[in-house]
């Protein structure tokens, strides 16, 4: 082992210890008593301080979106402290800009509550509520997908928008010694308030996509958080141009669902799904069949990689290079469209390039990224 290896481990070592002295000698030296928080410039709360301001306001009912459960690790947590509360963290840089450092926007699970703060929230997150739910169905939809339903315990009823997403919360499994919360958005339509259908795909040493896979029974209880999410249909006239992959299926059946329930079918959607080959297409039955009733709908599936023996006969290409093949050949090019997209940050980020090339401006594209 090299002698700069050896000394940047002792360093990490003695960073480590550190902090985990500074912590422990914090909370017994420390008494920061009652603190109170003032929301939006017209709630304010009263809370014990000396923890993290994000299992603050969980713990007085308000619950701030985290994707990695307030390790510091995802950057979602974000809100505007009106306070000070000193200097940005190292563990905050990587996920505030500098626009956003001039706003006072902080991560939320970094700032201790020591004294009296001003903070703004998006107010949505004044009605997201901590749900109770029994796993009533558990559905393999690929060899890696499931499709998750959970039952809210009565007399709960959940009030979302098609798009948005929810924290559902692990319980503790074997290496996993806390609860652990992921964001997954929801499948099924708002009419269906009793209920929440979910799509997970299984990431490979995943905390929550393990024990949904491997451990998670059907009867369980389980808690999650939400609804949360700016992902929804604007209502406008113009075309809908959707472009998803894999678990990325989940809000825009949501959003197309929904329009097609309330009776909203005058808008013309084209609702492109990539995969790798077909063993990664799910729903095609029922999309198809939506296809059929209603006119305005297109439904087009593309493989990447399709296999000889699969024999598939639809389009084949990247998702982007398909886009791109619609919106110059098919797709009627005077009219005004709008762009939704959910996937990886990769295909994400192609397919925007795509639109703006073809005319679509960025402001008019909307978009749920994730790892």
């Amino acid at each position: 082992m090299s002698a700069v290896l050896i000394t940047t481990l002792i360093v990490s070592l003695i960073s480590a210890l550190l902090a985990a002295v500074i912590t422990v000698t914090d909370s017994f030296v420390n008494n920061y008593g009652t603190v109170k928080i003032l929301i939006n410039k017209r709630k304010i709360l009263q809370a014990k301080g000396g923890s993290p301001l994000l299992f603050t306001l969980a713990s007085q009912g308000i619950f701030v979106p985290s994707a990695c459960g307030g390790r510091g690790s995802c950057g979602v947590c974000k809100v505007k402290i009106l306070t000070d509360v000193g200097p940005y963290l190292p563990t905050e840089l990587p996920y505030i800009s500098k626009e956003q450092m001039k706003e006072g926007i902080r991560l939320s699970c970094q700032i201790k509550v020591k004294k009296d703060l001003e903070i703004e929230i998006p107010e949505e997150l004044l009605f997201a509520k901590k749900f109770k739910a029994t796993v009533e169905k558990i559905r393999d939809v690929t060899y890696d997908i499931k499709e998750l339903t959970l039952k809210l315990v009565d007399p709960q009823v959940i009030d979302f928008r098609a798009g948005q997403y929810v924290q559902l919360s692990v319980p503790p499994y074997d290496k996993i010694k806390e609860i652990t919360q992921r964001a997954y958005s929801i499948s099924s339509v708002p009419s269906q308030k009793d209920r929440i259908e979910l799509l997970i795909r299984l990431v490979p040493g995943g905390a929550a996509t393990t024990y949904v896979h491997y451990y998670m029974k059907q009867n369980e209880q389980i808690e999650f958080t939400g609804p949360f999410g700016e992902f929804y249909v604007r209502e406008t006239d113009a075309m809908m141009i959707c472009v998803a992959g894999g678990s990325g299926m989940a809000p825009i059946k949501s959003i197309i669902f929904d329009l097609y329930e309330k009776g909203i079918t005058d808008r013309e959607i084209w609702y492109f799904f990539g995969a790798r080959s077909l063993r990664d297409l799910f729903y095609l039955d029922l999309f198809k069949e939506l296809e059929q009733k209603w006119s305005n709908f297109h439904f087009i599936p593309a493989l990447s990689n399709p296999l000889a023996e699969e024999n598939w006969d639809g389009e084949v290409g990247l998702i982007t290079d398909v886009l791109n093949r619609y919106l110059k050949e098919r797709i009627e090019p005077s009219k005004p469209k709008e762009g939704y997209l959910c996937g990886s940050p990769g295909m994400i980020n192609a397919c925007i390039q795509v639109m703006k090339n073809n005319g679509i401006s960025e402001e008019k594209i909307y978009y749920d990224k994730f790892a």
